[in-house]
């Protein structure tokens, strides 16, 4: 009965983060063609007020207002000034390089949550996986080939983004037990509305067409389901868990960027890609334990039987 209820805790953890993932690739598309043609803080604004009064919109799902109650002050400060330095990093990358490369970096994050989870967290990590961290950030390396065109300071705000993405998760590990899912979610996103408008009282504001506006909403819809995935996802499993499924966003991001900005991956890319996703499968494998395999199988089966569920339920309805 535990391990039944493991694995269906396991399988709804899995479907907030595959969620939150994929949603976070709809975002990540529509800033990319936004910063195109308007300046990172008015993006970073828009889309960040668009996700806050979202959030409030649907509270009533998460508990309402009332959850939003803490006394956590220092913590949520903490995650505010992460969550600057997350949305302001990638995003600058992002504008600066092409999608795939952006999000190769970007994923370097299960890597950080590792060292991050046995600074913080007290969980005990061996050397085989601090050796799949080295080997991991080897792969960051092979990528980017310092002296190259590609190692720039873009590259470095992404590699910084992740870093911060990586403690905003595992602070929502640690916060989990006192904290609701929709104040881990609305209170990171003062911060970023603050700096973005002090940023924009000195470059000023471009109007946005129709097109624009409604990339936008996308983009401050994608921004709210994104986090409620992710939070929602770690708070009901470990780190070392979902890490893996966080690659699911890289095979798709590799056809978007083909398919929308004929965006290649050269072999250096796909060579460090392989060898960072490999080394974030291998240190959740190694942390989970030999029964890794088994776990992953009985979670992949509840969640697949519950994606089944639902749809014949909508079917018949």
């Amino acid at each position: 009965m535990v391990s039944e209820a493991n694995s269906a805790q396991e399988s709804k953890a899995i479907l907030y983060l595959l969620g939150g993932v994929m949603a976070g690739l709809g975002l990540d598309l529509c800033a990319k063609q936004l910063l195109a043609t308007y300046s990172l803080e008015q993006f970073v604004f828009v889309r960040t007020l668009i996700g806050a009064v979202l959030l409030l919109m649907i509270s009533t799902q998460f508990g309402g207002l009332k959850t939003l109650s803490t006394k956590n002050y220092g913590w949520h400060a903490l995650r505010t000034l992460l969550s600057c330095g997350a949305l302001f990093g990638f995003f600058y990358g992002l504008s600066q390089m092409p999608l795939i490369d952006a999000l190769t970096l970007g994923y370097t994050a299960p890597l950080m949550m590792t060292a991050l989870s046995a600074l913080f967290l007290q969980d005990k990590v061996g050397w085989r996986r601090w050796t799949a961290v080295f080997v991991g950030f080897a792969g960051v390396l092979i990528m980017l080939r310092p002296g190259a065109e590609t190692w720039s300071f873009a590259s470095i705000t992404i590699l910084f983004a992740a870093f911060c993405y990586a403690c905003l998760a595992i602070t929502s590990r640690f916060l989990a037990s006192e904290e609701s899912s929709l104040s881990l979610s609305f209170y990171v996103l003062s911060g970023p509305i603050l700096i973005a408008i002090v940023m924009m009282s000195g470059s000023g504001w471009a109007a946005p067409d129709m097109a624009g506006w409604m990339l936008f909403v996308v983009a401050g819809v994608c921004s709210v389901l994104a986090w409620i995935g992710i939070v929602g996802g770690y708070r009901r499993a470990s780190p070392a868990t979902l890490a893996p499924f966080e690659y699911t966003a890289l095979v798709a991001g590799a056809i978007a960027g083909f398919l929308i900005w004929g965006e290649v991956p050269d072999r250096s890319t796909v060579v460090g890609a392989l060898i960072i996703a490999g080394s974030g499968l291998f240190v959740a494998y190694r942390e989970a334990g030999s029964p890794m395999a088994a776990r992953y199988m009985r979670a992949l089966t509840a969640t697949a039987a519950t994606l089944s569920r639902r749809v014949r339920l909508r079917a018949r309805r």
